[in-house]
């Protein structure tokens, strides 16, 4: 992977600690929108950290695949694409 490793690191372990601090929230029966903002922010960050992965795979794998492989390593990019768009529209 050649996205920016730390980048999506820090990322992932903000995420980490803001679930941590949403568990607590739950055991501390806090208020559900309290809980809820939380929830969206921890979501936030993820599809961030996703961002910078696919970004990252555009530019290598992807790039490749084009650049130097088989028509059946192109449709096998796009069809990954395809597939990662489609759950992020459900």
């Amino acid at each position: 992977m050649i996205a920016d490793a730390a980048k999506v690191s820090r990322l992932l372990k903000t995420a980490r600690g803001q679930i941590d601090g949403i568990l607590r929230m739950i055991e501390e029966d806090r208020y559900c929108m309290d809980v809820s903002n939380q929830i969206q922010a921890t979501a936030s960050i993820l599809r961030k950290a996703n961002a910078e992965v696919l970004k990252a795979h555009l530019r290598s794998c992807v790039r490749d695949a084009f650049s130097e492989g088989s028509e059946t390593d192109r449709s096998e990019k796009i069809e990954e694409l395809i597939g990662i768009f489609e759950k992020n529209d459900r």
